[in-house]
């Protein structure tokens, strides 16, 4: 019977000693999450983030509230993952603004990018594809370079209307014999005598993407004869190992 006393009173102290630890932590966690938060607020203080909330969740921040368009909802996340002490971001955050019609923002989005690289020498060496649906873009296909990827995610999230952005773009691999091909192609295709009405246009509609030699031709032209004459410049540049002619056909509007 003493032991089993005594047993007791060990297990009662251990818990009693306990109870000031756990209250102890309680506090310790309780001043981080007040840290963190007063450091979160301090990376959101601008006009931009006047609507967005913060809750700390011990090293986890939620995002709440709402802000005026889609880059805005980035950064604010972006700055969140640069708060000492933050590991994990939860972002909440609603794109406010007034809506727009998909067809609308379709429109007014491939427009932007079939010319957001023109004067930078690789405008038509990128093949960007676009749905949207309810404001959520997707984008897909295969660009030049990481940045030519970065700026047309810039072009789209700073868009008035767009809710979010789903990123299914592909980079081309890094290759000084693709990058000269791109050269050879693009002299050969647009140098074509019937062709070179589209060098003089900035949305460049007939695209080339290169990646390991192998070589896809993307975008709309008007006749068959000018799809068919595209393809047989390209197979006939050197170094090509196959050419994928996706190139389409307009209809009678177009060429009015």
């Amino acid at each position: 019977m003493k032991n089993i006393r005594w047993t007791s009173y060990i297990g009662t102290a251990a818990l009693v000693a306990a109870i000031p630890f756990s209250c102890a932590m309680a506090r310790a966690q309780g001043s981080d999450d007040a840290h963190i938060q007063a450091e979160a607020h301090k990376a959101l203080d601008s006009k931009r983030f006047a609507n967005v909330t913060v809750e700390a969740h011990g090293d986890n921040v939620v995002l709440g509230g709402s802000v005026a368009n889609y880059a805005d909802k980035e950064a604010a996340d972006n700055r969140m993952h640069h708060v000492h002490g933050v590991h994990g971001v939860d972002n909440e955050i609603q794109v406010g603004g007034a809506r727009v019609e998909d067809a609308a923002l379709r429109e007014k989005l491939s427009k932007e990018l079939a010319t957001y690289r023109v004067g930078y020498g690789t405008n038509a060496f990128n093949n960007i594809n676009l749905q949207v649906q309810n404001g959520v873009v997707t984008l897909s296909g295969t660009v030049y370079g990481p940045t030519d990827k970065s700026d047309a995610l810039a072009v789209v999230s700073s868009t008035p209307g767009v809710r979010d952005v789903i990123d299914n773009l592909d980079v081309a691999p890094l290759s000084p014999m693709d990058d000269q091909l791109r050269i050879r192609l693009a002299r050969a295709i647009y140098g074509a005598p019937e062709l070179q009405r589209y060098a003089m246009d900035p949305q460049n509609p007939i695209r080339i993407t290169v990646i390991n030699g192998n070589v896809t031709l993307n975008g709309v032209v008007d006749s068959k004869m000018d799809r068919d004459i595209a393809g047989i410049r390209a197979n006939g540049v050197s170094g090509v190992f196959k050419v994928t002619n996706n190139l389409q056909v307009a209809g009678p509007s177009k060429g009015k």
